[in-house]
C-alpha cells in the first residue's frame, strides 16, 4: 500500500517515514501543502496523511483541493489543534479521520488501517495463480513444494501481476505504483526485481513464470 505523507517538521517527517516503511508501506514524503497537492493529483496513492499547519498551503486547503479534483483516496489529518470545531472542519472538508498531536505510533497505524480498510473490502486475503499462492497479510509466496517471504517491493510487483494474470504490466506502471513518479530509481530497477521474483518462483517450485514482452512489459503466465 502506498502512502503520501505531508508533514513540515523534518524530524517527525523522517520518523513517520521510518515507521510506515517498517510496517510494509511504500511512502513518499513532502513538506508543504502545495507539494502534497501535486503528488496526490499526479501520483497513484492508496492513502494520504496530511498535517494541518504547513507552509505554502495548509492541510485543510490541500484536502479541499484534491477533493475538488475528484481524488477519493482515504485521508488522515494530523494537527496540534484539539478543539471540536477544528475536528469538524477537517471532517467536513473531506477527511476520513483526524488525529491530534502528540499521538502514539500504534494509534496512527491503527487509524491508517481503519481508513484504508474499505479499499480491501471484498478483496481476497490470498491471490492464487497456477500452483502459487501469495498472502496479502504475510507476504508469503507458497506452493505445494515450498514457501518464501517476499520483500515489500517484491510483494507489490507480484501482487500487481497476480491480480491481472496474462495481462501486460509496463515498467512505467510498476515505477509509478511502487517507486513513485519522483523516485531517483532508474527504470532498470524493475528488471532487477523481476529477476529476484523469477528466482523465488523457481525456488518454491511455482508452475508460473514472469514473461517479458519486448517494448511492452511483463505478464504472468503458467508454464
Amino acid at each position: 500500500m502506498r502512502i503520501l505523507l505531508a508533514e513540515d517538521e523534518p524530524e517527525l517527517n523522517r520518523a513517520l517515514v521510518a515507521v510506515f516503511t517498517k510496517n510494509n508501506y511504500s511512502v513518499d514524503s513532502v513538506f508543504d501543502g502545495e507539494e502534497a497537492v501535486t503528488y496526490l493529483t499526479e501520483g497513484d496513492y492508496d492513502c494520504a496523511v496530511l498535517d494541518v499547519m504547513m507552509p505554502k498551503m495548509d492541510g485543510i486547503t490541500a484536502l479541499k483541493t484534491i477533493r475538488k479534483a475528484g481524488k477519493t483516496l482515504p485521508v488522515l489529518i494530523l494537527t496540534a489543534k484539539s478543539e471540536i470545531d477544528d475536528r469538524i472542519l477537517g471532517l467536513d472538508s473531506g477527511a476520513d479521520d483526524y488525529l491530534t498531536k502528540p499521538f502514539a505510533v500504534k494509534e496512527l497505524l491503527a487509524r491508517v488501517r481503519a481508513i484504508t480498510r474499505r479499499l480491501t473490502v471484498g478483496v481476497d486475503a490470498n491471490l492464487t495463480f497456477g500452483n502459487a499462492t501469495l498472502s496479502r497479510s504475510t507476504y508469503l509466496l507458497t506452493t505445494p513444494t515450498g514457501e518464501c517471504r517476499l520483500t515489500n517491493k517484491e510483494f507489490q510487483m507480484l501482487e500487481m501481476l497476480m491480480s491481472a494474470p496474462n495481462q501486460v504490466v509496463s515498467p512505467e506502471q510498476f515505477m509509478e505504483k511502487i517507486w513513485g513518479f519522483d523516485s531517483d530509481a532508474e527504470i532498470g530497477v524493475v528488471w532487477v526485481y523481476v529477476a529476484y521474483l523469477r528466482k523465488k518462483l523457481a525456488a518454491v517450485g511455482a508452475n508460473v513464470q514472469i514473461k517479458a514482452l519486448r517494448n511492452a512489459g511483463y505478464t504472468l503466465e503458467t508454464i
